[in-house]
C-alpha cells in the first residue's frame, strides 16, 4: 500500500466513524471541504476517501454536486480496528504509561509497533494533526510534554471554563436549527445506548463537535482558534479518562439542556449552564485522577 493510499484508507474510516456518530441519514450530503476541515486533513486524501467509499457503495456521486451518503445509518458498520488506528491507541497509551521514550527514531516505532513504512507515516501523520507529536529537524519524532499529565487535562478544562461560556454571550450569536437538530440527535444516540457501544474515537469526537459547533456559532474567529487548539491538545489524555463512561449520560443531559436554552435564544442562561457543565466535568476527572495516571 502506498503512503497516499494508506492515509486515504484512515480517512475512510474517520468519514465512516463521522456518518455512525451523526447518524446520518441516507442523501446527506457530504462536502469535501466540510470533512476536509472537521478530519483536519487536507482536500486531496478526502476526495481519495470519498472515491474508495463510492467504489463501496456507501456513498454516490453525483455530477456538479458531489458525494452523498447512499445507505442509512444502520447498515454501515464501523471498520475492524487496522493496523493504524490500533498502532495509534498503542502509541497514546504507551505515551502516557512513560513506556515509549518523548524523543524516538521511526525505525524503534516500526519495529515496536510492526507496521509498514506506510503504515506508520499514516499514525505519525494523524498524530501531527492533533498536535501532540512533530518530527524532529533531521531524524525522529518527539512527543508534547503537555500532553502525558493529568494536571494538563484540567488546565485545558479551565481555559475551557473562561473562553466557552463567554462564547455563548458574544454579540450576533446564531445556532442555526440544522446545527442544533444535528447536535441533539448525537447526545440522544448516546442516552440511547451510544455510550456504551460507540468506540473512543467516536465519544471523543461527539464531544468536540459540540462544543467546537457552539463556539463556531458566536463568528469570533480567536474564540473558535482557541477551542480547536485547546481539543487537540486534550484529545490523549480524553481518551483515558474514557474508561470510567459513568459520567457520560449526565453530560448528554446537560448538553441537551443546553441545546434547549439556546434555542430559545437564553443565551445568559446557557452560558451559565455551561460553566456549570464544565465544573461538572472538572470535579469529575479530579475523582478520576488515578485513572487519568494509569
Amino acid at each position: 500500500m502506498s503512503q497516499d493510499r494508506s492515509i486515504a484508507a484512515q480517512v475512510v474510516a474517520q468519514i465512516v466513524e463521522l456518518i455512525h456518530a451523526e447518524r446520518m441519514a441516507a442523501g446527506t450530503h457530504l462536502p469535501a471541504q466540510m470533512l476536509a476541515d472537521r478530519l483536519r486533513v487536507s482536500r486531496s486524501p478526502v476526495n481519495e476517501a470519498l472515491a474508495l467509499l463510492h467504489e463501496k457503495g456507501i456513498v454516490t456521486r453525483e455530477k456538479h454536486r458531489g458525494f452523498f451518503v447512499a445507505q442509512p445509518v444502520k447498515t454501515l458498520s464501523a471498520a475492524e480496528p487496522d493496523a493504524v488506528t490500533t498502532a495509534y491507541f498503542r502509541i497514546a497509551e504507551d505515551l502516557l504509561n512513560g513506556a515509549l521514550p518523548m524523543e524516538v527514531s521511526e525505525q524503534a516505532m516500526r519495529t515496536r509497533y510492526a507496521l509498514t513504512a506506510a503504515q506508520l507515516n499514516a499514525v505519525l501523520t494523524r498524530i501531527a494533526q492533533e498536535g501532540w507529536g512533530e518530527r524532529k529537524p533531521g531524524y525522529g519524532w518527539q512527543f508534547s510534554t503537555m500532553l502525558t499529565t493529568p494536571d494538563s487535562l484540567l488546565q485545558s478544562y479551565r481555559m475551557r471554563l473562561a473562553l466557552e461560556p463567554a462564547a455563548l454571550l458574544e454579540p450576533g450569536y446564531r445556532l442555526d436549527a440544522r446545527t442544533l437538530a444535528r447536535l441533539r440527535a448525537a447526545e440522544q444516540h448516546l442516552l440511547d445506548g451510544g455510550i456504551e457501544t460507540d468506540t473512543a474515537d467516536q465519544l471523543h469526537e461527539r464531544g468536540v463537535r459540540f462544543h467546537e459547533a457552539l463556539v463556531e456559532a458566536s463568528g469570533n474567529a480567536f474564540f473558535i482558534d482557541a477551542i480547536r487548539r485547546v481539543n487537540r491538545v486534550r484529545r490523549l489524555l480524553s481518551y483515558r479518562s474514557m474508561r470510567d463512561r459513568a459520567r457520560y449520560a449526565a453530560h448528554a443531559r446537560q448538553h441537551l439542556h443546553i441545546l434547549s436554552l439556546l434555542e430559545s435564544e437564553r443565551n445568559e442562561e446557557a452560558a451559565q449552564a455551561m460553566r456549570a457543565h464544565l465544573e461538572h466535568t472538572l470535579a469529575a476527572l479530579a475523582r478520576i485522577s488515578e485513572v487519568l495516571r494509569g
